[in-house]
Parts: structure tokens; sequence; C-alpha cells
């Protein structure tokens, strides 16, 4: 039987150099389109059932190859359901090994597509008090949408979630999706008592044309979306431009973006702190958030994480910093593990989609706990 090995499906990313032998199948992963930028992989291979060794060739000349050491890809037999498999990074390359009984899919995390976002966002946007909200078109043509969580009036905070700005990060989706599934929920008391205080908005995807095209970093144009909020334009950078102008309409008490490091084995938060209006009323709420969020899960801590930056050397460019100097408030990035997170290993699961769900949930507690008090 021969080895057949695709990836031209949504999200899809590889470059086949040889796949003759089930034992030495040779891989390459492709960059994005416009840029340089290149760690994703999700491909599928079929051919005889029996031991597989995938050798990733280019690994070492990956965008971050301090993500390959302890890292465990991604296998899944039905494309639902995922689980890790053994792999090793060794003389530049990435190279995994997995007895399979027929096709496989792998990935560097669990995918999460475009097309997944707009059927959840259709879904979703069906309930009691949610609102659709479209708010402009990427270059590709795809819906850049917000979901709105409750009514705004004028006593409520407003509270915004972005997910998926670097299309590799499939975990941000997942986060989002279990954040929205969680204010869905009717008896789940701590998202009652935040949609009590807040209106709440959610863009699960802010980079539908990275994500399809398979994509670590940048958009359509070679944008990095992370990059663009000090200017974002039209031409380069449409889905930022669309979301900040709704925000700039609604205004902003606190703000999280989800995202995924490849190199920190752990869930940590980046606050703003290097704003040029950053004082002690936001560093207190950015100390109390991550306090809270230590005690809600043993998932998260605050040990690891990005350098401090220093007094007024904030990068506006980045999106947690725009809007935290733009609106004077709470605002954060979240970042989840590719590999496995250190505070709460689970090997045979590593970190998962589960997880980024289960994580959003504590997030949504901590959010209520703290609502009153954002200004």
């Amino acid at each position: 039987m021969s080895i057949t090995i695709t990836s031209d499906f949504e999200c899809g990313n590889i470059r086949v150099l040889s796949a003759s032998d089930n034992a030495d199948i040779r891989l390459e992963i492709e960059s994005d389109g416009k840029a340089d930028f290149f760690q994703w992989f999700y491909f599928k291979v079929d051919g005889p059932a029996g031991a597989r060794k995938m050798v990733i060739e280019n690994a070492a000349r990956a965008s971050y190859e301090q993500g390959w050491p302890d890292y465990q890809a991604c296998m899944s037999t039905d494309n639902a359901n995922w689980s890790r498999i053994p792999t090793t990074y060794e003389d530049g390359k990435l190279v995994f090994e997995h007895e399979a009984e027929g096709p496989c899919f792998y990935a560097y995390f669990a995918p999460y597509t475009a097309q997944s976002a707009l059927r959840f966002l259709d879904k979703v946007a069906e309930a009691d008090d949610v609102t659709r909200l479209p708010l402009g078109k990427s270059l590709d043509g795809y819906a850049i949408d917000a979901l709105r969580f409750g009514e705004q009036v004028d006593l409520k905070k407003r509270i915004w979630v972005i997910a998926r700005q670097h299309p590799g990060e499939s975990m941000g989706s997942w986060y989002a999706e279990g954040f929205c599934e969680a204010l869905l929920d009717t008896d789940n008391a701590m998202a009652q008592k935040l949609l009590t205080a807040a209106c709440v908005y959610v863009v699960p995807m802010m980079n539908p044309d990275g994500v399809a095209r398979g994509h670590l970093r940048t958009n359509a144009a070679g944008t990095d979306l992370n990059r663009a909020w000090a200017e974002p334009s039209l031409e380069a950078s449409p889905e930022v431009f669309a979301v900040l102008n709704k925000m700039d309409e609604t205004g902003c008490d606190l703000f999280l973006d989800a995202h995924g490091d490849e190199a920190i084995a752990n869930n940590f938060i980046a606050g703003s702190e290097g704003i040029p209006s950053w004082s002690p009323r936001l560093a207190e709420l950015l100390s109390t958030f991550k306090n809270s969020l230590i005690q809600a899960t043993v998932d998260f801590q605050d040990k690891e994480g990005y350098p401090i930056d220093g007094a007024g050397r904030a990068n506006l460019r980045i999106a947690n910093n725009a809007v935290g100097e733009r609106f004077d408030c709470l605002s954060m990035t979240l970042e989840m593990p590719f590999k496995d997170a250190k505070t709460n290993p689970m090997a045979e699961e590593g970190w998962s989609p589960r997880r980024c769900k289960e994580l959003a949930q504590s997030s949504i507690d901590v959010m209520a706990k703290m609502a009153e008090r954002l200004r």
C-alpha cells in the first residue's frame, strides 16, 4: 500500500520531501505566504498500518526553535479527538513516531478552522441575549464578527475578549469557544453574575485568512496583526481596523487577547506595565486578576512569563498595550502553551482543547468577581 500525505485542506501545512517508506517520511513546514514565519503544521497520512517515523527537516529554521525541546506532536484518527505522540528534537530535526492502524492526522496543536469559527458564530448568535455584530471583512473576504453577550447599557462595564490574531495559535479559538459556551450556560452562576455587571464582546476569530491558509503568524497581506494596533489599515490589517473601530464605539473596561506561546510550557499573562499611562490602579487590577486566577485553577501560574517592559517602553503596536493605553483599562495577553503545562502536567493529553475551555471558565469566574471594580 502506497503512502499518501495531504495538506490541501483548510489550515493544512506541510511539504513532502519523500514518503516511500513508512519508517522514513521526510517533510518540511511551509512558511507564511508573504512572510518568513513558519512553525505550524497540519497534515494527513494515509498509508499502511505499522510504525511511522516522520522527520521535519527544517525544524531548526522555524520561527521559534526553542519551541521544539520537550514538545510532543498532536495526532488524531478522526480529525476531532487529539492526543500526544512521542516526539524528539535532535540535530535540528523534529522527529515523531507513531504506531498507526490507518489514516491519521498530525498537527502542531489541535486545529480550529475558520469554517469551524463561522459555524460556531452562527450557532451562538441564535441564543437569547446574544447579538452578532458584523465588523468588517478580511482581505480574503471572510467576515470579521463579534458576539455581544447581554445588552449594552450605561451602568454595565464593557469587556472585550479576542482570539486567534496569530493563526497558528489554535488554542486561542478553543479558549474563545469555551468562554462563549460558559456565558450561554444559564446554570453557570459566575457567568450569569458577569453578565449582570458587564456587556461582553467576543471576537473568536481575528485572522481567518491566515488560519485558512495554514499560516503561523500573519494574515493574507503578510501582516502580524498583533503588531498592527498602533496604525491599522484597510490595506494591510483590516481585521484590527474593524475591531478597534467597534471598541472605540463601545469603550472597554477589560481586554483579554488569547494566544499561544511556543517555548514557555505554562499558562501566563502579559500585562501592559510599560504603557505611558500605567498607574497604581492598573497595577492593582492586574495583580488581582493574576492572583485570583491562580486561586481559581491549578493550570495558571505567574512565575514564568515575558520580561516586564520598563516605564514608558511598551510596544504600542501590540494589542494589549495599545488597548490599555487607549482606554486606560486592565488589558492583558493570555498565553497558553503548545507543550504540556508544567504546573499541572498530563502527559498523554498535554495542553489540549478541553483544558483551554476549562481555563476560559476560570477566567470568567475571576472577571465576575472583579467586574464592579474595573472603574
